[in-house]
This record gives C-alpha cells, sequence and structure tokens, in this order.
C-alpha cells in the first residue's frame, strides 16, 4: 500500500474513534435530579421523624389528661356548690328547730345520715370561719375606749364539760344516731373557734364578761376549766345565783344585761352559739351567732336539761 493509503487510513479511523469517544464524553454530562444521600444519614433523618412523632403523640395525651382533669375540678366544684334538696330542706328546719326549741322527736329521720356528713365534710368546719371572719371585720373597725367600759360579753357553756352525772345517758342517745364522734369533733371546733377570738380580741384591747347558765356552786370548777383550757385576764364570769334558778334561761340572761349596763359597761358585741343569748334589745350592740352543726338536735339545750329547776 502506498504511503498515502496509509494516512487516509489512520485519519478515517481517528475520525471514527472521535466520533464514538464523543458520543461516551456526552453521555457522561448528563445531569439527573434529586440528592444523594448515604445509609448512615438516612437512618439519623428517620430516628428524628420518630422522635419528633413520638414527641408530639406525648404532647397531645398530656394537654388531653389536663383538659379532663379541669373538666372534672369543674364539675366537683359545680356538685359542692349544688347540695342536693334533702341538704337544704334539713339546713332549713334546723334553723327553725333552733329558734322554736324543737326536740329530737321532732326532726325528720331523713336529716340524721345528713347531720353527720355536715361535719365529716367540713361544711360547719367552713361555716364556723365564715362567721370568725365577720366577728373580726366588725372588731377591726373601731377601738375600744381607755375606760376599760367596752366589753365584749360571750357565752361560754359551749366550751365548758357537761354534768358527768348527765354524760352517761347523752351519750347512749348520741351512739343510738351513730353521732358521737361527730358531735364531739363539732364541739372541738367551736371550741377552737371561741379560743381564737377570745385571744385575737383580748389582744386588741377587748375586755370580756364571761356568761355560764350553770349555778354558782361549780364556779370554781368553771374557773378551773376555763384556764385550763387557756384563758385568761377576763374582767368577770356570770353565773346562775340561787334565785337565779328558778328563771327561764332568757329571762336570766336578759336580766344579767341589763344589770351589765345600769354598771355603765358598754356591751360592744354578744357572742353565742345559742338563741336565748339573743332575746331583748340590743341597742349599739352587734350581736354573733356562731352556727351550729346539723346534728345539735341530738344534744339539743343541755343546759335546760342539764341544770333544770328540780
Amino acid at each position: 500500500m502506498s504511503a498515502y493509503a496509509h494516512q487516509m487510513e489512520r485519519e478515517f479511523s481517528a475520525r471514527s474513534l472521535s466520533s464514538r469517544g464523543g458520543s461516551e464524553v456526552g453521555s457522561h454530562y448528563v445531569i439527573e435530579s434529586g440528592f444523594y444521600m448515604t445509609s448512615f444519614a438516612a437512618t439519623i433523618f428517620i430516628g428524628a421523624l420518630v422522635t419528633v412523632g413520638v414527641l408530639f403523640i406525648t404532647l397531645l395525651i398530656a394537654l388531653t389528661v389536663m383538659l379532663q382533669t379541669c373538666e372534672n375540678r369543674s364539675k366537683g366544684v359545680i356538685e359542692i356548690q349544688k347540695p342536693n334538696d334533702d341538704y337544704n330542706y334539713c339546713k332549713i328546719f334546723a334553723l327553725h328547730a333552733e329558734f322554736n326549741n324543737l326536740g329530737l322527736e321532732d326532726f325528720p329521720s331523713i336529716c340524721r345520715s345528713l347531720a353527720i356528713e355536715h361535719i365529716k365534710g367540713g361544711q360547719y368546719e367552713r361555716e364556723l370561719n365564715s362567721t370568725m371572719q365577720l366577728v373580726e371585720k366588725y372588731f377591726d373597725s373601731f377601738v375600744p375606749l381607755d375606760d376599760g367600759l367596752d366589753v365584749v360579753l360571750m357565752d361560754i357553756d359551749d366550751i365548758l364539760p357537761s354534768n358527768p352525772q348527765y354524760d352517761h345517758p347523752l351519750m347512749n342517745r348520741l351512739n343510738q344516731y351513730g353521732c358521737k364522734y361527730c358531735f364531739e369533733e363539732a364541739k372541738h371546733l367551736k371550741e377552737m373557734i371561741f379560743l381564737r377570738l377570745y385571744t385575737e380580741l383580748q389582744a386588741k384591747g377587748w375586755s370580756f364578761i364571761l356568761l355560764s347558765r350553770k349555778p354558782e356552786t361549780l364556779q370554781n370548777a368553771t374557773i378551773e376549766h376555763l384556764i385550763s383550757a387557756g384563758y385568761r385576764n377576763w374582767y368577770s364570769v356570770i353565773m346562775r345565783l340561787n334565785d337565779d334558778m328558778e328563771m327561764d334561761s332568757r329571762e336570766y340572761i336578759l336580766r344579767r344585761r341589763m344589770i351589765m349596763q345600769k354598771k355603765g359597761f358598754r356591751v360592744s358585741g354578744v357572742i353565742s352559739s345559742q338563741m336565748d343569748v339573743f332575746t331583748g334589745p340590743f341597742s349599739g350592740q352587734r350581736i354573733f351567732k356562731l352556727p351550729n352543726p346539723m346534728c345539735y338536735f341530738l344534744d339539743h339545750h343541755p343546759m335546760e336539761i342539764l341544770y333544770a329547776p328540780k
């Protein structure tokens, strides 16, 4: 073959290779959409998604529980603030029982279980504390004069022990209706309120005259009990004289108040849980009746029973 022919063959072969090479190089530069991720990165990404999902579900559950709890509490408050019809009926009856000296035989049987719940459920304690706030607010509004004649008349028979001679049948009657423990708890609550009132008002400069329906023959025992219960520095303790024993308790207390006024005392407030103290005129005075528990009818007017004329 001539030199020219060899040269032509080499040029033709070069052009063929160049054409195939250009085709392969051109396919190399095709760019596809998407991105590349290693298996490790994919694992981390999926784990993060799962974690976020779990946290989100946990948050939803927590919010649901909180809303349910708030709803239940709201329902509970509504139920407390809406006592049933029997409770309202018994509260009204108990109030009229005090006003009209109704006894155990007059009290509806349906109210006996509610009387126990009245104390166990804390309603009686709330009533005592509410009355306490009224008394404090009143005596905070002014101060006693320095002449010592501004006094508070306090009925102390609620904090004195009963005559042991009568304790046993009384406790039997309380046990009969399942209210012995409730009655003792109510008595303890009332004793604490009386002592708290006495201590706070005395610290503010008020003098106290303490009133009892018990006979004067029990005066020494009464004073010893007052001291042991925490009472100190009263102005005087009034108890029934022999001539007073024939009187109705309302007449006895009214006469004693009139005697105090004639001596120049200014009775600024009267504190008691029994109705007979609030008989007669109360000009310029404020009266505060501490509430009695609904089971009060079980021990209704104990002093009238225990210390009635013989």
